[in-house]
Parts: C-alpha cells; sequence; structure tokens
C-alpha cells in the first residue's frame, strides 16, 4: 500500500499530468484513500502500543484509575476496527461517498409528524458521531408538532455506504404525548437514501420534463427565513419526483442543488430498475403503513428496537435512537455479503 502511494506521488509530479484532468482526479483521489487508510492503521498501531503500556502500569500498580483508562482505550480501539470492518463491507460503486437523505411522514397524523423529527435527529446524531457533515436542505414544519418531511445532505467517507441500509419504512409504537388518554399509537415514516452522484455523470433531463416552482422559504413555527421566493420546487413529470430546497438565500443557488439532487434521485431510480430487471423480481411501492416496515422502534409496553430483515435487536432503545447504529448497519453489509 505504501509502496502504491509513493507511486502516486510520483506520477502525480510528472509533467503533463494535468493533460486528461479525469483520470489525475482518480490518481489523487486513490492517492488521498489510501494515506487515509495507512494514517488509520498507524493510529490503530500506535493505539495497541499505549494499550500495551497501560497493561504494563496496571500490573504494577493496581489501581483503579489505570484500569480505566485501559478500558477507554480498548473500547475506542474496538469502534475504530468495528468502522473499518464496516467499510470493507462495502463495495458499491458509490458506497464511499456522501448520501442525501429524505424522511417523509406516512400514517399516524401528528405522531408521525413527530417521529420523523426524531428519526432526523437520530440521523444527525448518527452522522456526528461518525465525523460526517450534515446540511439540512429542506424541511416542512408543521404548527402542531413535528416535521412532515426533510431532505438532507450527509457528507464524509463512506456516507452513503452506511446510509443505503436505513431506506424502508421505520415503525414507531409508544404511548402518545399528543394524546391526553396516555394510549398506545402507533407511528409510520418512510426513509429514502440516494448517493450524491459526480457531476461528471451523464443524467439526461429534458426541460420540458420539468415543473420549477419557487415559494417563500420557512422555518419553524412558520416563521419565514426571508421574504423573496427564494425556495424552489422541482417536478420532474415523466417519474413523478418532486425535489425541494430552501437553504440558501439565492434563488439561483437553491434551483442548482435542487437539480442536483434530482439526477442524484433520477440516476439512483435508474439504478435501481436495472437491479430489479437482473434479479426479475417484480416489485412494487410500498405503502408507508402497517407491514411493510424494515425496522421497529417500540417503546411501550416493553422497549425494543428491532431490525425485521436482520432479525438484529436491541432494548437500548435511547442509545439507538441517539445515533447509535452500528449493530444494525453492520448485520444489514454482513446478510448483504451472505446473499451476494
Amino acid at each position: 500500500m505504501q509502496e502504491r502511494i509513493s507511486e502516486i506521488e510520483d506520477i502525480s509530479s510528472e509533467e503533463g499530468f494535468w493533460n486528461d484532468p479525469d483520470k489525475a482526479r482518480d490518481v489523487l483521489k486513490e492517492g488521498t484513500q489510501l494515506s487515509r487508510e495507512v494514517n488509520r492503521w498507524q493510529e490503530i498501531e500506535g493505539g495497541l502500543e499505549e494499550v500495551g503500556l497501560l497493561a504494563e502500569m496496571l500490573q504494577v500498580e493496581d489501581d483503579a484509575e489505570s484500569l480505566k483508562e485501559l478500558q477507554l482505550f480498548l473500547s475506542q480501539l474496538k469502534h475504530k476496527l468495528t468502522l473499518m470492518r464496516l467499510e470493507k463491507m462495502m463495495s458499491g460503486e458509490h458506497d464511499g461517498g456522501n448520501a442525501i437523505v429524505s424522511i417523509n411522514a406516512g400514517a399516524g397524523g401528528t405522531e408521525a409528524q413527530d417521529w420523523v423529527e426524531m428519526l432526523m435527529r437520530m440521523y444527525l446524531r448518527w452522522a456526528e458521531k461518525r465525523g460526517w457533515k450534515s446540511s439540512i436542505v429542506d424541511i416542512l414544519p408543521m404548527d402542531e408538532g413535528g416535521v412532515k418531511s426533510v431532505t438532507f445532505t450527509v457528507s464524509g467517507d463512506h456516507a452513503f455506504g452506511n446510509f443505503r441500509s436505513e431506506s424502508g419504512i421505520h415503525r414507531l409504537v409508544r404511548i402518545s404525548p399528543f394524546d391526553a388518554g396516555n394510549r398506545r399509537h402507533t407511528s409510520f415514516a418512510s426513509v429514502y437514501v440516494c448517493p450524491e452522484i459526480d457531476d461528471d455523470i451523464e443524467v439526461e433531463i429534458n426541460d420540458g420534463d420539468l415543473r420549477i416552482d419557487t415559494y417563500r422559504a420557512s422555518g419553524a413555527g412558520g416563521q419565514h427565513v426571508n421574504k423573496t421566493d427564494s425556495a424552489v420546487r422541482i417536478t420532474h413529470q415523466p417519474s413523478g419526483i418532486v425535489v425541494q430546497c430552501q437553504n440558501e438565500r439565492s434563488q439561483h443557488k437553491n434551483r442548482a442543488y435542487a437539480m442536483k439532487i434530482l439526477k442524484a434521485r433520477l440516476y439512483e431510480k435508474e439504478m435501481e430498475e436495472r437491479r430489479r430487471a437482473q434479479d426479475k423480481v417484480e416489485s412494487s411501492k410500498m405503502e408507508i403503513a402497517w407491514g411493510s416496515q424494515i425496522r421497529s422502534y417500540v417503546l411501550h409496553p416493553y422497549q425494543l428496537i428491532k431490525d425485521h430483515r436482520t432479525e438484529c435487536e436491541t432494548g437500548n432503545v435511547n442509545q439507538v435512537l441517539d445515533g447509535g447504529l452500528d449493530t444494525f448497519v453492520e448485520a444489514y453489509l454482513l446478510q448483504q455479503m451472505q446473499n451476494g
């Protein structure tokens, strides 16, 4: 690996390296990825040496503080190794790149809208824990509470490879905070994830197929972010795909980013159709309701989160809702490897 990094450094310093910009970018991207992997292994190696020193200190001093420090280092090393293991299981074309995530409320009214907000928080916390950057592109908060729909981007190494495991219907069972009778409610939300594709990937979009609407961007409680029609909604009429962007004050920037999301959605749609054709599997869009969920989050009468695809489950619901999703992602990727 180190030899390949040195080879890439030599190639990039050669005269005429940038004569083929696309090839040059690919070479530099490979070099960055390899350097990152080497650095991570060096961090783990350094961590193992530190663990060895702490273990020796513990044998001599046998104090609670040294034991606590040793346990912390072991936990950190285990986490780093788990992340590296997850990345090794990701072999898709876009797994190493960024993700675009959309969450929409399904059956359940205000309950479902609150559930969308809970899922948004869970995913943004997960992104934060993993060191990814997130940015909300479009959000529709409701006056009565919660969020009807939200779209956000997640940027970082293998963001899409991780987030793609979350596409599907998510079901919540709990005592409703909106029900004066303290009755149990079931809510549903759909999560859709697509990769943020490179600008050099061609996706044919005819201007005549688009309906472009502008409107005033609004924040929580219906407060206007600005007083101009800067937010943009683009409808791709042949596919029915609708994308929106309101995070920029400039209508031009919002339109450009909405087109970027539309391009990614159309690309993922085409890839999905090809996968379905290959597998000769007839599929239809699942209703966002009972019976089609990929994961259930039960908060009452007991506490349990269960993934119905992998049978992975945990009773530590607070940890998961605070962004602790790695166990579910690992189980999903392992299943994909075994089935693939």
